[in-house]
């Protein structure tokens, strides 16, 4: 383990304690630097130029994954129900470059980051990344006409994007010790109460903050082979329970790798956990040679090639979050009000 892999560890140990400890308040006054730094950025940002159609924002106040992914996902397929032509804008966290490009299904993690690529082959929709998201959206704009709406995959910060409505996400770890970076988890101060343009939503389907939100009930049910999940062959998925009694591996490259672990411990699965860096690359198998099954999420599936990984079965986990009723109302009337 790295020494930057070591500090970070050590300061979300830190961050996700109820209150804050020694090494918080010790670096109480960078906090207090970071703060009047977020705030003169805010203040000098320009004013954000509207984009050709509405925009969702789905974000989260805290640093490491609150559930964004599956939520947007759950949302774009929310808004296909509704009959509109969602499109999807994003970063790219863990490519390669910063300019704005489409994300094509067979495009590659390292080109198009790990989270897009996922959104792209679940939802079938246009996504595209960049830097700068509002570039990204006028480009996806250009090229797909038909799109009505667009969601952006985190940007609660980017202050650059105009937007129509945010979704505010916390799961179960809700604000950690409440501090803002590095003390804390926080990006930004966390408001008393949400703005009018915004809704927040509990992920792990119970209230983890003060703030008024609905509930999403997140799940697990099957296991794919990985080859099968590449090609979308549903016919040799499994209920997860086929797996109990196997000696697995679990990897998970992401921000909060235990949520991922608990929900296969529900499961009745026993397992060595293999908690890995967020966005790790699977440049070569993390897991111990010999190796007989693996069971990974869907972020980690689309680093993975299957000649690469010898006579390991992988298996993919698909995580699906259930969006609570009324919610897509709401933000439909934001994103599309009656005149």
């Amino acid at each position: 383990m790295t020494l930057a892999s070591r500090t970070e560890a050590l300061l979300v140990r830190h961050w996700w304690q109820p209150r804050p400890s020694w090494l918080a308040w010790l670096l109480w006054p960078l906090s207090r630097v970071y703060l009047g730094l977020f705030l003169c950025q805010r203040r000098r940002q320009p004013p954000a130029a509207a984009l050709p159609v509405p925009v969702l924002v789905v974000g989260n106040h805290v640093v490491g994954g609150a559930g964004k992914t599956p939520t947007v996902m759950a949302v774009v397929q929310a808004l296909l129900q509704a009959g509109k032509h969602p499109g999807v804008i994003s970063r790219g966290h863990g490519r390669q470059a910063d300019a704005v490009q489409a994300v094509r299904a067979d495009s590659t993690a390292a080109q198009a980051g790990d989270e897009p690529l996922l959104i792209r082959r679940r939802c079938g929709v246009p996504v595209w990344v960049g830097r700068d998201r509002t570039a990204a959206g006028r480009a996806l704009c250009q090229a797909h006409p038909e799109v009505d709406v667009l969601v952006s995959d985190d940007g609660l910060q980017h202050t650059a994007l105009a937007r129509n409505a945010e979704l505010l996400l916390f799961d179960e770890r809700g604000v950690g010790n409440g501090l803002l970076l590095p003390a804390g988890p926080l990006r930004e101060p966390l408001p008393a109460t949400p703005p009018p343009w915004a809704h927040v939503l509990y992920t792990a389907g119970h209230q983890s903050t003060a703030l008024p939100g609905r509930l999403a009930q997140r799940h697990i049910a099957t296991a794919w082979p990985l080859q099968a999940w590449l090609q979308s062959d549903r016919s040799q998925s499994l209920p997860l329970q086929a797996l109990r009694g196997r000696p697995l591996w679990a990897a998970a490259g992401m921000a909060a790798p235990e949520k991922f672990f608990g929900m296969l411990q529900a499961q009745g699965l026993t397992f060595q956990r293999l908690p890995l860096p967020d966005h790790h690359a699977y440049l070569t198998p993390p897991w111990p040679a010999g190796t007989a099954d693996v069971i990974t999420t869907e972020k980690d599936a689309v680093k993975l090639d299957p000649a690469h990984l010898g006579p390991t079965r992988v298996w993919v986990v698909p995580l699906d979050l259930q969006l609570p009723a009324g919610l897509m109302a709401d933000l439909l009337a934001l994103l599309f009000p009656v005149p």
